[in-house]
C-alpha cells in the first residue's frame, strides 16, 4: 500500500477510484479506517484518498509532540505531493480539527470542506464548560496513563456505540484503539487542548458542510460558530447518531455527503 515521504516522516495512505479528489481525514485514537463505509462508495465519482495521521495507523510515529498546525501541514504536503489539488476534504473529529485547519491556512487546496462532528476549538465559553473539558481530558490522561490504550478504548467505545446491536462496531473500533500508541494519544490529545481556529473561520471561502449526529457529545452551539461564521456553510444533523456518524449511520451520512458533493459539481 502506498507511502510517501513528507519531510522526516511517511505517512500512510490508501486510494482509490477516479475523478475529482477526494480527502478524508479519521479521528484520534483511530486510522483511515473511520472510512470503510465511504471509501468505497465515493469511489465511483471520486479519487478517494485515506491517510493515517502521523502517530496514527500506519504511518510513522512523531519524534516529538504534535500539534494540530503540524498534522495540517502533513495533509497539505499529501495533496501536494500527490497533485490532488484543490480537493473536497472530509474531517471526523480530530480529522476535523485538522481539516479545518488546513482550510484557513492553506485555503488554495481545499476545494470544499465537510466538518463532522467536530468544533473550532473546545468548549471553554463558561465556566462549566471549562469544568467539563478538563475533566474529560484528565481522565482520558490518566486512564491511559495507567491502563493503556485497551483500557481507555473499552471505556470511550461503550459511550461511541451504547446499543447493543452496536456491538461489532465496538468490537471494531475497539481493536483499532488497542493498536494506538499511548504516548502519541496523549500528545495529540494536548494538541488538541490547546487548539482554535474560531476566530479564523471567517477566511474560509469554500463551501462548507457541518454534519452532526444526533446525540454527538460536542455542543451544537459551537458548531454554529461554523454555520455563523463561514458565509457558504449550512448543517445537517443525523438523527439518532453519536459522535461516530459515519460508522453507527453509515447510510444517512453518505446520502448527505452525496448531496453536498453532487451540488457543486
Amino acid at each position: 500500500m502506498p507511502r510517501i515521504k513528507l519531510g522526516n516522516t511517511e505517512i500512510y495512505y490508501e486510494t482509490v477510484g477516479e475523478g475529482e479528489p477526494l480527502l478524508f481525514i479519521h479521528g484520534i485514537g483511530s486510522d483511515n479506517r473511520d472510512w470503510e463505509n465511504q471509501t468505497g462508495k465515493f469511489s465511483d465519482r471520486y479519487q478517494v484518498v485515506a491517510p493515517d495521521l502521523r502517530g496514527f495507523g500506519q504511518s510513522d510515529k512523531p519524534s516529538g509532540p504534535v500539534s494540530i498546525p503540524v498534522l495540517a501541514e502533513d495533509i497539505a504536503a499529501l495533496v501536494t505531493a500527490l497533485d490532488m489539488g484543490p480537493t473536497h476534504v472530509v474531517g471526523l473529529s480530530l480529522g476535523g480539527f485538522v481539516a479545518s485547519q488546513l482550510a484557513v491556512d492553506h485555503g488554495e487546496l481545499v476545494r470544499s470542506l465537510v466538518i463532522v462532528n467536530s468544533v473550532p476549538e473546545l468548549p471553554t465559553d463558561t465556566f462549566a464548560d471549562r469544568m467539563r473539558t478538563r475533566r474529560d481530558l484528565l481522565m482520558r490522561r490518566w486512564i491511559a496513563r495507567l491502563f493503556g490504550m485497551p483500557r481507555l478504548g473499552r471505556i470511550v467505545c461503550k459511550k461511541l456505540f451504547p446499543h447493543p446491536e452496536q456491538s461489532h462496531m465496538r468490537s471494531a473500533f475497539l481493536e483499532r484503539w488497542a493498536e494506538s500508541d499511548t504516548q502519541v494519544y496523549l500528545d495529540t490529545l494536548a494538541a488538541v487542548a490547546r487548539w482554535s481556529v474560531r476566530e479564523r473561520l471567517s477566511s474560509i471561502q469554500c463551501p462548507t458542510l457541518v454534519i452532526s449526529g444526533q446525540n454527538d457529545f460536542f455542543p451544537m452551539k459551537l458548531k454554529n460558530e461554523y454555520i455563523t461564521r463561514i458565509r457558504n456553510a449550512e448543517l445537517v444533523v443525523i438523527p439518532g447518531s453519536g459522535h461516530l456518524t459515519p460508522i453507527d449511520r453509515p447510510d444517512e451520512f453518505n446520502s448527505a455527503l452525496r448531496i453536498f458533493l453532487d451540488a457543486g459539481r
